[in-house]
């Protein structure tokens, strides 16, 4: 069995050695563990019954780092992505209309489409075609959308009657809870503690407790229970396969999952200084988002969270294979998860937004061809409340500001392609 491990990823070549290879797959996983209480929670106000969703997250995360291990051969985790979390929920579910079951097939087509691109020269050019500003403004869109579902998940913000936001009732303990969690989750990000999100959840869910805002109750006789599960898993519905509205959802989806992923992929393997397994690995990213649609959650990614394994020495994907067996593992504790709350899960978004903010940054804002389509982008994914709107204004405006000024040749045949497409669907749905 050493023997088999050893020839199968490589391990000599890549100067590493079983131990170290289990060791940062363990520490990588506990980065990332908080996945499966704030995923399942996201995806469960879009209709996924709670414990489904968390049995689907952990099946996911399984199946698609064991699935990176063995064919990409990289330490890279495939786990459900934030931010593409949000954009099932809240803008294919709730903006869109579609049901949990139809947005479960648009992960189906996105990650079959996104596969097409991964096993063919597609992939370099939509890199290509897609300005990096454009790029650099849907990471920082999603950050603030982000930002926001944390506030309205911890209370601090609502949705008032009379305006767009309003503050929450600062006396509530609920508000309270989060905001003593916030403290918490900040102070430990900044001192750079391990596993911190981790920690930061457990503690505010026993916050949660102190202040009575979580009952804990009939915990011990709270069993894992598959009931709700078998109605998730494979539940997938196409019946609105043939309108615009599903395939409109489709774009917006697979254009994200095939331009962060191949963000991810790239930094996560320049780290390792193994730029050959680009391919392979974003292969298995690819076919990982359509396992998604099937096991019933929102697509995988190659979590940002794999440069911490890859900073304790993971070099193979047996460092990725450890994190999903452990994910497998996690399913003996999912009564514990259930009781984490939301008060508890909103800084962790907060705070991942903030970090996606940083790319903010790389936009040039003196070229106002540029820097106004990202700004569009930026601010109408929080403020329509659609991942996919707010990618829509930003692609339009951008062909239209650089023939406007001259600059026709500084755009792309495929992204005048984008454009008139986004286009479309605005004249339909008016």
């Amino acid at each position: 069995m050493r023997n088999w491990i050893f020839q199968r990823f490589g391990l000599e070549a890549h100067k590493t050695s079983v131990k170290q290879e289990l060791l940062a797959g363990t520490i990588g996983f506990i980065t990332i563990v908080y996945i499966i209480a704030v995923n399942s929670s996201i995806l469960s106000e879009a209709g996924i019954p709670l414990e489904a969703a968390m049995l689907a997250t952990i099946i996911s995360s399984f199946a698609g780092c064991v699935l990176m291990g063995l064919w990409g051969n990289a330490p890279i985790m495939l786990v459900p992505g934030m931010g593409i979390n949000a954009m099932f929920t809240y803008t294919l579910v709730q903006s869109m209309g579609l049901s949990w079951q139809e947005a479960l097939a648009v992960v189906f087509v996105s990650g079959i489409l996104f596969t097409v691109v991964a096993v063919t020269r597609l992939s370099e050019t939509l890199t290509v075609a897609i300005p990096a500003s454009l790029k650099d403004a849907i990471t920082v869109g999603l950050g603030l959308f982000l930002t926001l579902i944390g506030l309205e998940k911890g209370g601090l913000v609502i949705r008032g009657e009379h305006s767009l936001i309003a503050l929450g009732h600062m006396g509530d303990p609920y508000v309270l809870t989060t905001l003593g969690t916030l403290f918490i989750t900040v102070f430990l990000f900044m001192r750079n503690v391990p596993a911190n999100f981790l920690i930061s959840i457990v503690l505010g869910t026993g916050l949660a407790v102190l202040t009575g805002t979580v009952d804990i109750s009939g915990i011990g006789t709270s069993g894992i229970s598959l009931g709700d599960y078998s109605q998730v898993i494979g539940a997938m519905s196409f019946a609105k396969i043939g309108t615009l509205t599903f395939w409109v959802a489709v774009f917006s989806l697979t254009m994200v999952l095939v331009f962060e992923n191949i963000g991810l992929v790239h930094g996560h393997l320049s780290m390792t200084n193994t730029p050959d397994k680009f391919r392979r690995s974003l292969q298995s990213n690819a076919l990982s988002a359509i396992s998604c649609g099937l096991f019933g959650t929102s697509p995988t990614v190659s979590t940002v969270e794999s440069a911490a394994g890859i900073a304790a020495g993971g070099r193979t994907g047996l460092t990725a294979v450890t994190s999903g067996v452990l994910f497998l593992v996690a399913v003996l504790v999912l009564p514990i998860i259930k009781l984490v709350p939301g008060s508890a899960i909103a800084p962790v978004l907060m705070i991942i937004g903030t970090l996606m903010l940083s790319n903010v940054k790389n936009i040039d804002f003196g070229d106002l061809s540029e820097g106004f389509p990202a700004f569009l982008v930026i601010v109408m994914i929080p403020f329509t409340y659609s991942i996919a709107d707010g990618i829509a204004f930003g692609f339009i405006a951008y062909p239209l500001l650089k023939v406007v000024l001259g600059k026709s040749r500084d755009v792309s045949r495929p992204l005048y392609v984008i454009a008139l497409l986004f286009l479309l669907h605005f004249a339909l749905q008016s």
